[in-house]
Parts: structure tokens; sequence; C-alpha cells
């Protein structure tokens, strides 16, 4: 493990190569998993103060969940902030593309500049998950099977977690947090 200002980073952040492959997981992670994204209080509140802003991205049945259950819901699991799911499937906020291929909602009305803000942080800097302490905040490179065809893709590119995942980090973290992380792999991890 390497600490940055208080952040507690594995080292498969540095290590493992990883670039996201939408032809081949088709945007999995938005339909994976026993729950909706993580997200924080204040991405929270942004979702409920702009659900009319983001309405027209995301379909009918997310509108039908987020109306049912909220704008966020409560994980059962683990009692923290997460989107809500529908019929237990699929992100609410997730909307399907031609090729059937999921995307962000959020981020569609982000790109349109309908709202100010991008998806939860936590999907936009998967694979590296969040785990707040105390005194430090752990980054740590999350494994899940689905996400093979990236692994595939970011060897093949010789991309590694963290640069591929730059502007998530600087979006975080700052840019000089990302900048010292750059150091930590130039110094420690090149050879």
């Amino acid at each position: 493990m390497i600490d940055i200002d208080g952040k507690i980073i594995s080292r498969e952040v540095f290590s493992q190569k990883f670039v996201c492959d939408l032809s081949a997981c088709k945007g999995a992670c938005c339909v994976e998993g026993d729950s909706g994204a993580p997200l924080e209080k204040d991405e929270a509140d942004l979702l409920q103060e702009n659900f009319e802003k983001i309405k027209p991205f995301i379909s009918h049945q997310g509108i039908e969940a987020i109306k049912n259950h909220g704008a966020s819901v409560i994980d059962s699991y683990d009692g923290e902030l997460v989107t809500p799911l529908i019929e237990g499937k699929e992100c609410a906020y997730t909307v399907f593309d031609k090729d059937g291929t999921a995307k962000c909602g959020i981020e569609n009305a982000y790109k349109a500049g309908e709202i100010s803000f991008n998806k939860p942080i936590s999907c936009h800097l998967y694979p590296i998950r969040l785990n707040k302490y105390q005194n430090f905040i752990a980054v740590n490179y999350h494994k899940w099977p689905i996400c093979k065809p990236a692994l595939t893709c970011g060897a093949k590119l010789n991309v590694k977690v963290y640069k591929f995942l730059k502007e998530p980090l600087v979006r975080k973290f700052g840019q000089e947090f990302y900048n010292k992380l750059e150091v930590v792999d130039n110094e420690f991890f090149r050879s």
C-alpha cells in the first residue's frame, strides 16, 4: 500500500492494466450486482434536485422506479446510499443504446449540458473503490469477473488503472494528487 495525502492506495492501482471495453461487456456494471451504485450524500441530493432534468435521459421503467423508491435509497445490506434498481436488476438511471449497451442517463444529461455534475463518482472511478475510515481513505482496485474484457483491453493497450481513471481521480482528489500518483509510479513501479 502507498500513502499519499491520507489516501492509502493499493499497489494494483499502479500494476493492473485496465481499459473498459463497452463493445465486449455491454456496460454490465450498470446491470449486474446486488444493489445500485454507491452515492455520496451530496450526489443523492443533486439527483433529487435535478430529477426533472435527468428524466428525459432515462427509461420509463427508471422513472417509475425513482418515483416509487426515490432518487436514492439506503442499501439494506450495508446501510449506504445507492441508486435505486429497476425490479432488482439494472440501475434506474441506466439506458440502453441500439446495440443493447448500458449507458448512464445521468452522464448523458451532463454531456447534453442539462446538469452540471457527471455520473456518481463511484461509477466514474470504477474499478477503483473508495472506503472511508476515520483517518484515511482506502483506494482499492476492485476485481469483478464481468470486467475481464477490460483487463484484456488494458493489457493490449498497456494502460494502468490509475492512468485509465485520470479524469475521475482528478475530479475526486484534484490534479496535485494525480501528479503525485504519477511520481510514485515513475519512481517505484516503472522497473
